[in-house]
């Protein structure tokens, strides 16, 4: 058996980091700490304009085109699976990488409708002056609504991985170690620390730039 190094720093990182974070803003609005909560969301904003910009130019196994396939081949797979069910992988299967895109855009709009958002009392989303009051109070009801679809995806994805776990695929210690075992010798090329440090760089100065500009924001 040979080791592969599947997934980086960075992405385990992304991974971990959101966990927490999503965690934080679940009790923060559940306790009413919405500064906190906004803290949290420019947190989890940093996070994923990382993760878009390295599913582009980041390590083989976190890139889109790695493993988003079409949809051919996820009907292919499903049918594959359904006697002998899920089998390990190196990388997302399949169905696993339409999950990570599907979290991804639903995030993303979540973090978009929050920055346009506003709880008539004290907290108002940073990017809440660029819309009317109006549509700020229908994008609040969406931000509100969407973090139920998040949950419902969120235990998908975690029923996905216990059933993984269950037939031998290890994946919550790949994405710990960033390790996993294959029967051939596969070298996987390394993303530059340079790369790496652009991609986080951007991410970071792109909310800091919007936190400084926008009139409300207060971090």
């Amino acid at each position: 058996m040979h080791k592969v190094k599947v997934w980086d720093g960075s992405t385990r990182v992304f991974h971990w980091g959101l966990v927490g974070l999503i965690a934080g803003l679940w009790i923060s609005a559940e306790l009413g700490y919405m500064d906190w909560h906004t803290r949290f969301g420019y947190a989890v904003m940093v996070l994923l304009l990382f993760r878009w910009g390295w599913g582009f130019c980041g390590s083989f196994y976190s890139r889109f085109s790695e493993f988003v396939k079409k949809p051919g081949q996820v009907a292919s797979y499903l049918q594959s699976r359904q006697h002998s069910g899920p089998v390990p992988s190196l990388g997302h299967n399949p169905l696993g990488g339409w999950m990570v895109v599907a979290l991804l855009l639903t995030l993303s709009l979540q973090v978009t409708s929050g920055l346009l958002a506003n709880d008539d009392i004290f907290t108002t989303g940073a990017l809440a002056f660029l819309v009317s009051k109006e549509t700020s109070d229908v994008l609040t009801t969406l931000h509100k609504g969407l973090f139920n679809v998040l949950l419902g995806l969120f235990a998908l994805h975690v029923l996905a991985v216990i059933v993984h776990e269950m037939k031998g695929d290890k994946l919550v210690r790949a994405m710990i170690r960033g390790w996993k075992f294959s029967d051939e010798h596969i070298a996987v090329p390394a993303a530059g620390r340079g790369r790496v440090l652009l991609v986080w760089g951007l991410s970071l100065m792109m909310v800091l730039l919007m936190l400084k500009w926008a009139p409300v924001a207060d971090f």
